[in-house]
């Protein structure tokens, strides 16, 4: 079973992050949340209300948006273009009246391209709309999930290791992201390695271990949690 037994709360306007070694069922856990995977037991629920087994557009629609371990982009879309499709779950005109160009269309279309470009001058990529997102580095394509996520007008937003791959100062200017994220009212849940990030950044961490919550509280008591220490943070040593 990748999860077994977990049960965890997110408050409004936390950062809170899961950690575990690989293999701890952290991704599995964003797919449930978000609808790709169908739970076998439990439920999930979001501000009280049950979305187990709903599908991931519907998810999306209520204010639910996530990254992924693997950038999953448009490769053959530009940067603005990318962006623009976090916007889909929340338009209203529908194919039909896309099509044929009914009025309301073009002020749709406007508003999803002023939020896209928003959205890009906040992570930093607001002159690199034109370019190609396959062009760019992983730094920045990771950068452009995270605009493409926060254009569905998320409540939640689910970050899959958004720092791995990442130098020190691509780091730095991530958990600063994550930050302005949270300051304009959206809850974060981060999974994360890199233990700087996630203990500089964290109001409340969930450890996990074989699909099971081992720990959870600040990044202090997890830093000190001896389960914690022997299954995946280890300990210092010396050498002479």
């Amino acid at each position: 079973m990748a999860i077994w037994d977990l049960s965890f709360k997110v408050m409004p306007g936390q950062i809170k992050s899961m950690i575990g070694p690989n293999g701890a069922g952290k991704t599995t856990l964003f797919n449930i949340i978000t609808g790709i995977f169908p739970p076998t037991g439990g439920t999930v629920r979001f501000k009280g209300k049950m979305i187990t087994g709903e599908k991931p557009h519907r998810i999306a629609k209520r204010g639910i948006s996530r990254t992924f371990q693997t950038v999953e982009l448009f490769g053959n879309m530009t940067v603005l273009e990318n962006v623009m499709v976090g916007s889909h779950a929340k338009t209203r005109m529908g194919l039909l009246r896309s099509g044929l160009r009914l009025p309301g269309v073009k002020k749709e279309e406007r508003c999803i391209l002023e939020k896209a470009l928003k959205r890009l001058n906040m992570v930093g990529l607001g002159h690199k709309g034109n370019e190609h997102a396959s062009d760019l580095p992983l730094g920045e394509q990771k950068l452009i999930e995270v605009a493409r996520a926060l254009a569905t007008d998320p409540e939640l937003i689910l970050l899959d290791e958004p720092a791995a791959g990442l130098n020190e100062t691509e780091m730095i200017r991530m958990a600063e992201i994550i930050r302005k994220i949270r300051e304009q009212g959206v809850t974060v849940l981060l999974v994360e390695h890199h233990m700087d990030l996630v203990m500089g950044i964290s109001d409340e961490i969930t450890v996990l271990n074989y699909g099971m919550k081992i720990a959870e509280g600040t990044p202090e008591e997890i830093k000190k949690d001896q389960k914690v220490i022997d299954a995946y943070l280890g300990e210092e040593t010396e050498y002479d």
